[in-house]
């Protein structure tokens, strides 16, 4: 005799860290591949990033693919599909809390940059989540 409920949890679960990595990784792959990219064409050169411009381009791509990600965390989570979006945007805030202390006394730029990382992650993760539950009903 299979304990049915079990196993249906157990692979609810599995879906759910799934969905989570998932999100993650389009999260760390768009922003690094799209940090080399500006490296690469100097738009962004590379070092310690002052101009204001800079850290406003970073911080809208980083903005947009943590809203993908949350998006692609929805789209592969099992239902409730809010409690593995909320997952991916708390490891975005807590990432982006460990930037702020690890960078701090740096001098890579400005503060605001990283606090700022920090703050947005967790709305822009939640807002990609409801979008995809909005358009697909999930």
């Amino acid at each position: 005799m299979t304990d049915q409920p079990t196993a249906s949890r157990a692979a609810t679960i599995a879906r759910g860290v799934l969905a989570v990595l998932a999100g993650l990784l389009v999260v760390v792959i768009l922003s690094t591949a799209t940090d080399e990219a500006m490296h690469a064409t100097g738009i962004i050169p590379p070092g310690a990033m002052w101009n204001p411009w800079h850290n406003a381009l970073a911080l809208a791509y980083r903005c947009f693919f943590a809203f993908a990600g949350g998006y692609a965390t929805a789209w592969h989570a099992p239902r409730p599909k809010t409690v593995s979006v909320a997952i991916l945007g708390l490891i975005g805030t807590a990432a982006g809390i460990a930037g702020i202390i690890v960078t701090a006394g740096m001098n890579l730029g400005p503060r605001w940059y990283p606090i700022a990382v920090a703050v947005t992650a967790f709305p822009c993760v939640w807002a990609g989540g409801r979008l995809y539950q909005r358009w697909r009903g999930g």
